[in-house]
């Protein structure tokens, strides 16, 4: 869901909820006010030249500490992102995160997938080798359709992954736009999924609570919501060169490509109320299109991943107004080319005090066709807009903020 939406959601329920009275609606306007999207406060003129350096102040570096536990979900896929799921807690900033793109972060070397030890060609044959998938083991698809949804929750290691490879005309095929996931990682650590296709279903590839995995040359495509979504305390995983495409044929809102965490108002179903730890999280050298929602959509609460050397094609936007929207902490942006955007080719927003901060962008080239900038930081706090960004065709230049 877009920062926008769930703003204006959150004053509504205040609204609803205070009793009536000339001071208590005082209050209600008061807090409408400080909520309110930022939209109109834009300032800034085309910075095609390089402004002075900004000066940024350092993200804090302190010894790394444990990642939460995943907790599994209990919400039916249909209730993603539509349901408030309580009060969730506060979301202090991880001290321990280190700056934008120095790590630690997953290997993103290009995996090739071993020998199989099963091959399977039939949707009954798949469900058997998830339910008995062990480290080590490698599940091949044949070329077909297989239809149904699938689920893995066994785990390999780091040492032996488990790998399920197939080629681009090997389809897994989840039906109705408004149904479930056509492949999920429940829990489930250290798998590669390589090579295959992954079409229908509300969500394409969703994984919750995994850990060191790989989703490679995937194509995800003709989904009701997003394509791609790492969610429930998911770390140090990547997402390297798949074609997705066509998304949101559910609900245009949520037709992000790849999707990073949970939304605040989806903390108390997901994760226990706590944030959504789904850091160092690497997006890299995917192709993305035909998207109704941001390309890439990295939620608050996250921290310390890279989205680099990815392509956007915004000319289906409809739910969003940007390729990226960064609302985690300590994020690196490099290396990506976009075109056509509705407002701003990439953006970073504060849903929570402390968060969409220490962001950098650098070697982004923004053709954005639209009225807004290359790159916008609302609100300005320490993000990092470095002058080798280039852009084409944005209204309002490179930036609301010195490039540096």
């Amino acid at each position: 869901m877009s920062a926008p939406q769930w703003s204006r959601d959150r004053v509504r329920d205040v609204a609803a909820g205070a009793a009536a009275g000339i001071l208590l609606t005082s209050l209600v306007a008061a807090l409408v006010a400080a909520l309110a999207w930022p939209e109109t406060s834009r300032t800034g003129a085309d910075q095609g030249g390089a402004p002075p350096a900004v000066s940024v102040p350092p993200a804090p570096t302190t010894d790394p500490t444990p990642v939460p536990a995943a907790t599994e979900p209990t919400a039916t896929p249909e209730e993603v992102e539509e349901e408030d799921g309580g009060e969730p807690s506060e979301a202090p900033v991880l001290p321990n995160a280190a700056p934008a793109g120095t790590g630690p972060l997953p290997e993103t070397d290009r995996v090739d997938c071993p020998p199989a030890t099963t091959t399977v060609s039939s949707a009954e044959e798949l469900e058997a080798a998830l339910d008995d998938a062990a480290p080590g083991d490698s599940i091949a698809l044949a070329e077909g359709t297989y239809s149904g949804e699938f689920v893995a929750s066994a785990s390999g290691t780091e040492a032996d992954p488990i790998f399920l490879c197939g080629p681009a005309d090997a389809v897994l095929d989840g039906g109705d736009v408004e149904g479930g996931y056509t492949f999920h990682l429940d829990g489930a650590t250290h798998w590669r999924l390589v090579g295959f296709t992954v079409s229908g279903g509300q969500k394409g590839v969703m994984a919750d609570g995994t850990v060191g995995s790989v989703i490679q040359g995937l194509t995800v495509t003709g989904t009701g919501d997003e394509a791609i979504h790492l969610r429930s305390h998911s770390t140090d995983n990547a997402v390297l060169d798949n074609t997705i495409r066509e998304t949101g044929l559910r609900n245009e809102e949520y037709g992000e490509g790849v999707y990073i965490g949970s939304a605040v108002s989806n903390w108390c179903t997901y994760t226990g109320c706590e944030a959504d730890r789904s850091d160092r999280n690497v997006i890299d050298g995917n192709t993305i299109s035909k998207t109704t929602s941001e390309a890439i959509d990295l939620k608050e609460g996250t921290t310390g991943g890279v989205v680099s050397g990815n392509t956007f094609d915004g000319s289906s936007l409809s739910g969003a107004d940007s390729w990226v929207d960064v609302k985690g902490n300590n994020y690196l942006i490099e290396g990506n080319t976009g075109t056509h955007a509705t407002e701003d080719g990439f953006q970073t927003h504060q849903i929570l005090d402390g968060w969409g901060d220490h962001n950098v962008f650098t070697g982004n080239h923004a053709d954005v066709q639209g009225p807004g900038h290359a790159i916008a930081s609302w609100p300005e706090e320490s993000n990092v807009v470095r002058c080798d960004n280039t852009f084409t065709d944005a209204g309002e230049g490179l930036s609301n903020i010195p490039c540096g």
